[in-house]
């Protein structure tokens, strides 16, 4: 089973805190449509004998495209793949993009799961990250979408500066009153060369607060849990049959095609992106070459890549598979760097799987890169 993943590189404005690859000019809409289209099916044999359980538009916003590009590009890869019977196909999607006909509009489409970049339902918040959308169009969005729609998610941002423990709270209720079945939530993060990092530089706003955002988080994660939620990924939350099948299959290590610029592509073995570049991807594609740089992950590469993802989800590491899979040496290595976590109580061992404690969940990506291997090659 495996998964496509496209990427709509376009958003009406630049939110102060993203550096994926996306433009805000849109001239190159339809041209780039058809370019995601042609590599979608340049790129089949890539999948001759693989289902494809799960299609997933991400960017940038794909609620900026017309549902027709939607349907145009899902039906390309139908007609060049073998899709699965029931597949998750998700769009992401802002709450200003989502009138109730366009909602309407999806809903009479193949796609069947949403993902709505909320991330805050106070208006300062929506300000401070140059969101393109108000608390009310959220709000307002939501009622609508749940009338049409059972698979959901939305994301929502921690560790705001200025957000107290209480306006936190609040945000995780409102999501709860709309009885969405998945949330993402993620810490906001200050990337380099991002608008938010040069506003911190110039003390326009103060820096995030890791303290407040681990407050955040354990806040989330206990709400969530009351609720019936299940936490399982560092930064994702469903209810029992809505964990994001797309999301997971990264985690689980299942291969997957990313189609568009920048998008990462993943085949058991090596990895492949394709160029940040919207002029250059649609050059190439133009003249039937494929904008992409692959790199073969040696033993170590897929090691790591598999603690990492493994302590960030419920599924953990299996020894087993690291002693079968890598060797003993590995193993070893493994249990030998763990043991001080172990003692701290943010990792511990149960049925022969390694995971993280709740205090360890937080510091998991910091723990995973010091489990790391480095040069067993």
């Amino acid at each position: 089973m495996s998964g496509i993943y496209i990427h709509i590189p376009f958003c009406k404005k630049a939110c102060h805190y993203c550096d994926f690859h996306f433009s805000t000019s849109l001239k190159k809409k339809e041209e780039m449509v058809l370019a995601l289209a042609k590599e979608i099916v340049m790129r089949k044999d890539e999948f001759k004998n693989e289902v494809v359980e799960t299609i997933y538009f991400g960017g940038g916003t794909p609620s900026i495209l017309e549902v027709a590009d939607i349907r145009l590009l899902i039906d390309t890869v139908y007609q060049n793949y073998n899709v699965s019977g029931n597949p998750e196909i998700t769009v992401e999607a802002n709450p200003d993009d989502l009138s109730e006909v366009r909602i309407i509009e999806l809903s009479q489409s193949k796609v069947n799961r949403l993902s709505i970049g909320i991330q805050s339902f106070f208006e300062e918040d929506l300000k401070l990250m140059n969101r393109a959308h108000n608390s009310a169009e959220a709000k307002k969005c939501l009622e609508i979408v749940t009338q049409y729609f059972d698979n959901i998610s939305i994301d929502l941002i921690y560790g705001i500066p200025g957000m107290s423990n209480e306006k936190w709270l609040q945000n995780i209720e409102t999501a709860l009153s709309f009885n969405m079945p998945h949330i993402s939530s993620y810490a906001l993060t200050v990337e380099p060369k991002t608008a938010l990092s040069k506003f911190i530089q110039k003390g326009i706003i103060p820096p995030p607060d890791d303290e407040v955002a681990q407050e955040h988080f354990h806040l989330l994660i206990d709400k969530l849990e009351e609720n019936g939620f299940i936490h399982y990924e560092l930064s994702n939350f469903g209810k029992e049959d809505y964990f994001s099948k797309n999301n997971s299959s990264y985690w689980l290590g299942k291969k997957y095609l990313g189609i568009g610029p920048s998008a990462h592509s993943y085949d058991g073995v090596s990895r492949s992106w394709n160029v940040s570049n919207n002029a250059l991807y649609l050059k190439a594609i133009l003249e039937n070459q494929l904008p992409s740089e692959t790199e073969t992950l040696t033993k170590t590469d897929r090691y790591n890549e598999y603690v990492m993802t493994g302590l960030r989800t419920i599924w953990g590491i299996s020894l087993e598979r690291i002693e079968t899979e890598f060797g003993k040496s590995y193993l070893e290595y493994l249990n030998q760097q763990a043991e001080k976590y172990i003692e701290d109580h943010l990792l511990f061992i149960d049925e022969n799987v390694l995971r993280t404690t709740k205090n360890g969940k937080f510091l998991a990506d910091g723990i995973a890169s010091d489990l790391f291997l480095l040069n067993l090659e």
